[in-house]
């Protein structure tokens, strides 16, 4: 009995919650996470109802999609998600979603198709592409295409919104590229707690270096720490960043180890790696989101940035640091 009335409540949830979409007249979209989120809100505007289902300081990597997650998913006109394995165990239920004629869009598919993607072995791709902003500048294009398909009659709206957030992202862009160039060539290297940042330093002329892989799910082996503070200590590296979404405890032991060695190492700040600031906030937004990165890794490894970042509307930049 408990199943059947399940069941109904279910259906007549779903049935009431399509019958108010359909009122509103606005497509009902929901995106994996908040980078993906943000691009569909900066191109459909007041087109779309768009929601989010991994939030802020969450890993993707780790993440188990909840029932409540399955039934959002069932219920939207339209799913955006990362793909190239960012979601990790949510991959299974995307793709069963797909097979049942639901618009479900991987933004990245188009750049994995044309070798843009960072390859990690042969079996494995990085899937952190919004750290580059011209490659992210690609998935806007996706999602503007998609949303012409699903609502042609606001096509014309959504690609003029689409290259109003274009040209924003040119400005962070160059932001990027031009702040990041002050940091003295011998410094330009980003210790984080994980391999999130291959992107950036392709785009922009960084040195990467994660003390966990790819996925957070990887562990960070002794021989890993140390290997990296000897590295520190040699290159004189003067700051390492922990991340919002991953512990810390790997980084702090660097800084431990490098101390231990006499070379000072400050944690140079908390960076936005697999997820966006708080919503609501400046860094809760994808450029809010970059420029918050950048203009602090500019200044913890001797770089000139403002510190208010380049719009600014950044908080104390210090504030990042985990205590």
């Amino acid at each position: 009995m408990k199943y059947l009335i399940k069941f109904w409540f279910y259906f007549l949830f779903s049935v009431l919650s399509s019958f108010s979409w359909a009122e509103s007249g606005k497509i009902q979209v929901t995106a994996t996470v908040g980078m993906i989120a943000d691009i569909v809100k900066n191109v459909a505007g007041d087109a779309a109802e768009v929601s989010s289902i991994i939030g802020s300081d969450v890993d993707p990597h780790l993440y188990r999609p909840t029932r409540n997650d399955v039934v959002q998913l069932q219920q939207a006109d339209m799913i955006f998600y990362n793909g190239m394995m960012l979601e990790g165990k949510m991959q299974t239920v995307l793709e069963r979603m797909a097979t049942r004629g639901k618009p479900v869009v991987a933004v990245t598919a188009a750049l994995e198709a044309q070798g843009y993607a960072i390859e990690l072995g042969e079996t494995h791709l990085d899937p952190h592409v919004w750290m580059d902003v011209r490659g992210w500048m690609a998935a806007v294009q996706v999602v503007q295409k998609s949303l012409s398909a699903q609502d042609p009659a606001r096509a014309n709206a959504f690609r003029v919104n689409a290259d109003r957030f274009l040209e924003d992202l040119e400005k962070l862009d160059g932001y990027a590229r031009e702040r990041l160039a002050t940091i003295p060539e011998g410094k330009r290297v980003l210790v984080t707690a994980h391999d999130a940042f291959s992107y950036l330093g392709r785009a922009y002329g960084m040195e990467v270096k994660g003390i966990q892989g790819l996925s957070t799910e990887s562990e960070a082996g002794l021989r890993d720490i140390e290997d990296l503070v000897d590295f520190l200590v040699e290159n004189q590296i003067p700051a390492v960043f922990v991340e919002s979404s991953v512990a810390d405890k790997n980084v702090r032991a660097l800084v431990e180890g490098c101390k231990a060695k006499g070379h000072p190492v400050i944690i140079g700040g908390e960076l936005f790696s697999d997820a966006m600031g708080k919503p609501g906030t400046y860094e809760g937004t994808y450029i809010g989101m970059i420029d918050h990165n950048v203009t602090l890794i500019t200044r913890a490894l001797g770089g000139a940035a403002p510190e208010r970042g380049m719009q600014g509307k950044l908080g104390n930049w210090e504030l990042g640091i985990r205590n």
